[in-house]
């Protein structure tokens, strides 16, 4: 085995769900929080996609957004476990990331904001979970173990590494690699170029309206949560999901389909530990992408390219 694989393997942190649980469900509050201060500011973007978080090289951050005649981003920071807020004007804020309730969390970052003139009066309560507890109201959610947040954040470094060269192979309508603090997952999502059906909608405390939005495109989307195995998923599914996807072949062996939620399965365990973690992600989103674009009838020919077309005249 390579040095450079036996680098990466090491690279893809083990962090068992169950041992997190209260740290993973607070933090899916706080992020809540902070997506909806940019939902409250960004413009539009189809698919919601500018309410987004993105992994940056600390942690989670809004990345720029929108203010009056400036801008402002927000990033949690796992390294230093602190919460930044920067205008640029030249103003900060930090707000600790410590064990601490949702009402607190909240009230301190929306105190911050203020101290920074930037108004944020955001929907009161979370959006996917049940029960919808306001932000204000919630004192249950009080737990952060710091490196388990941290291990968490190095999972989506590793998925976002790998997603990122996923994406780079296609040339049609594709979404960033980003993180969907609604579903808490780290997502991206190719498009065949055609309408999709009204999606039925049902997700907890989320409008149908949102839901259709979406989902007003027809899709393939992959991604990693955690959830769905003892130490997270990745995942792929289609919308609408054409006929014959769940029978798709696709690899690796550990991958499947489920029934219950309607799309493929990767337990991340069997990523991280897998002689070749990046090659064998990478061939379950290149093969649960095949299940939708083969069964559903796309234009391969015309969205798909190699990515290293140019390597020749630009070496690396």
């Amino acid at each position: 085995m390579t040095q450079q694989v036996v680098a990466s393997r090491d690279a893809w942190p083990r962090l068992r769900v169950s041992d997190w649980t209260e740290t993973r469900d607070t933090l899916h509050l706080w992020t809540q929080i902070i997506g909806k201060i940019q939902l409250k500011h960004a413009p539009m973007v189809n698919h919601w996609w500018q309410v987004c978080l993105h992994v940056s090289p600390r942690g989670l951050t809004t990345s720029a957004v929108p203010y009056r005649s400036g801008i402002f981003d927000i990033e949690f920071d796992f390294l230093d476990q602190r919460l930044d807020i920067r205008t640029s004007g030249g103003d900060a804020r930090s707000v600790a990331l410590r064990s601490r309730s949702v009402a607190d969390f909240h009230a301190e970052v929306l105190g911050a904001l203020g101290k920074l003139g930037i108004e944020a009066a955001i929907q009161p309560h979370p959006n996917e979970v049940e029960p919808a507890v306001k932000f204000a109201d919630d004192l249950e959610h009080a737990t952060y173990d710091p490196d388990a947040a941290q291990a968490f954040w190095r999972q989506l470094l590793q998925a976002y590494r790998v997603m990122t060269r996923f994406r780079a192979r296609f040339m049609g309508k594709v979404s960033p690699v980003h993180f969907f603090w609604g579903s808490m997952d780290l997502a991206c999502t190719r498009f065949s170029g055609r309408s999709a059906p009204p999606h039925p909608g049902g997700a907890p405390h989320l409008g149908d309206w949102v839901m259709r939005e979406a989902y007003s495109r027809e899709l393939s989307s992959c991604g990693f949560w955690p959830g769905g195995g003892e130490e997270g998923a990745f995942y792929a599914y289609a919308y609408p999901a054409p006929d014959g996807f769940a029978e798709h072949p696709v690899s690796p062996e550990a991958a499947s389909f489920s029934a219950d939620l309607g799309e493929f399965l990767l337990p991340y365990e069997a990523v991280r530990t897998a002689a070749d973690p990046e090659g064998d992600l990478l061939r379950f989103l290149q093969t649960t992408y095949e299940a939708a674009a083969e069964r559903g009838g796309w234009d391969r020919g015309a969205l798909e390219q190699d990515p290293g077309r140019w390597n020749d005249r630009y070496p690396s």
